[in-house]
């Protein structure tokens, strides 16, 4: 590992970075990071999951995950991001030109890029579920339908591939509409406004949940830790969902990053970040855990939970279709500007390396991940018996969709998320990754050792456990 440095690497480095946005602020980098680490997996995937696994004991660990996996990793893919100002891609291979660390580096920044389009290809079919369950709410639809009819619903829906082609169009032309304007008037525009209606909506969501009468019964659930209940599975799937919450392993922190003014404090921002974040995961269980508790359901429902027991729910209590409708469209804000870090990796990237303006390339990234996202819709029906990788036991019934997901979730991410632990740890100098931080003594020694010796096992741990 070599510590020199170029001064004319480094100019080109800085000189890329002066003709590119950068965020107004430090708050508009934190509502825009947080805006793509809440998403689905906080208000949809963290509830049922800790539903699935006791409750406060899974917490309690995931808590500790968030410190020693998803902070760290978080912390090296922004300061990747900016120390080398453009791209993910480029500016991992930036920083190993400068540095001559090796070729083989700016492979991570592919690897996230590949992660994050394919990720946002199945992801917008999901939020086009979202879309739809608005209307769905909001016109009585689920008004004193029990649960079988509220399962047909559902099943409708996804069997529908015209209608779910629809949904998917339109979430991911919200998606393209806001990256197409670019890192002020796009990106830091739309979380200004999207984050504080999302919060607002999900504390009138946690409000409404006080009404039921079972919120204590909740609040129990979430953060009384009850650890016989806890299993080895339980703790790999707080470490994993850690790790995949914070939008990690796919690139958007290092694209987000690339836009983050050198006088701002990366430990800090990715503190408040990963606060946030776990703070909304919180408030989403404390929002739907009463609910389901006052209809007598079942807290660990599975990803059934958001589109079937939840609406079943909705159904039944007063004003629920005005609550399911208001639920709904929060789910939509969570997921778009998720979205919307997803789409935004590959953009960038094309900007530089092909010369397109932003509209075309977020035009050429989103229609392609648009028409992606078509074979994942077939795979909910036309082709839900088509199985590509059916020939391996491993993969025996899994569709694309499922195939998609199992790749991204299970090899990409943690794949991405271990190789930047190695490279910030071991491969670039301390002394660049100290002047990049600009921490403490004692603030930087625990962070580094973390990065070093702590999150690269806990994440190949994962990593094999998946695999296994």
């Amino acid at each position: 590992m070599s510590t020199s440095s170029s001064t004319g690497a480094e100019g080109v480095m800085e000189g890329s970075n002066a003709k590119r946005g950068h965020w107004s602020s430090r708050l508009a980098f934190i509502l825009a990071a947080t805006g793509s680490a809440v998403g689905l997996g906080n208000v949809w995937k963290f509830p049922y999951i800790t539903g699935e696994n006791g409750g406060g004991a899974f917490v309690l660990v995931y808590l500790l995950c968030i410190a020693a996996v998803g902070l760290p990793i978080m912390m090296a893919e922004v300061m990747i991001g900016r120390r080398g100002g453009r791209s993910p891609v480029n500016s991992l291979r930036l920083i190993v030109e400068r540095d001559s660390l090796g070729r083989f580096w700016p492979i991570v920044g592919i690897i996230g890029v590949i992660a994050a389009f394919l990720i946002l290809s199945f992801y917008s079919v999901i939020g086009g579920w979202a879309v739809s369950y608005v209307g769905t709410a909001a016109s009585g639809e689920l008004v004193g339908k029990d649960a079988d009819a509220i399962g047909a619903i559902f099943s409708g829906l996804v069997s529908d591939p015209g209608t779910l082609l629809l949904w998917h169009t339109v979430f991911m032309a919200l998606v393209m509409l806001v990256v197409a304007r670019g890192v002020s008037s796009g990106l830091e525009r739309a979380v200004s406004i999207l984050m504080p209606a999302l919060f607002v909506l999900l504390l009138v969501a946690v409000g409404y949940a006080m009404t039921t009468g079972h919120f204590g019964e909740a609040a129990a659930f979430l953060f009384q830790p009850d650890f016989s209940k806890l299993t080895t599975e339980g703790v790999l799937t707080a470490l994993g969902h850690a790790f995949f919450t914070l939008s990690l392993g796919m690139a958007v922190m290092m694209a987000y990053g690339s836009y983050l003014p050198k006088n701002v404090s990366i430990a800090k921002t990715s503190i408040t970040v990963s606060v946030i974040d776990t703070v909304v995961a919180l408030l989403a269980g404390l929002a739907i855990f009463p609910v389901v508790f006052a209809n007598g359901l079942e807290p660990g429902a599975g990803p059934g939970l958001i589109f079937q027991t939840l609406p079943y729910a909705f159904g039944q209590m007063p004003m629920g279709s005005l609550f399911g409708a208001l639920f709904f469209i929060l789910l939509i804000f969570a997921a778009w500007t998720s979205g919307i870090s997803l789409l935004e990796p590959l953009v960038e990237w094309l900007e530089e390396q092909k010369g397109m303006n932003r509209t075309v390339s977020t035009l050429g990234a989103g229609i392609a991940c648009w028409a992606l996202g078509i074979a994942s819709i077939l795979s909910l029906n036309l082709w839900s018996d088509v199985f590509p990788l059916g020939m391996f036991s491993a993969f025996e019934g899994k569709t694309i969709f499922d195939l998609l997901d199992y790749l991204t979730a299970n090899i990409l991410l943690p794949l991405g998320g271990l190789l930047v632990a190695i490279f910030a740890g071991w491969i670039i100098s301390r002394q660049a990754l100290e002047n990049e931080l600009n921490l403490s003594a004692g603030g930087f020694a625990l962070w580094y050792n973390t990065l070093r010796f702590v999150t690269p096992v806990a994440v190949a741990v994962v990593f094999i456990y998946n695999l296994a």
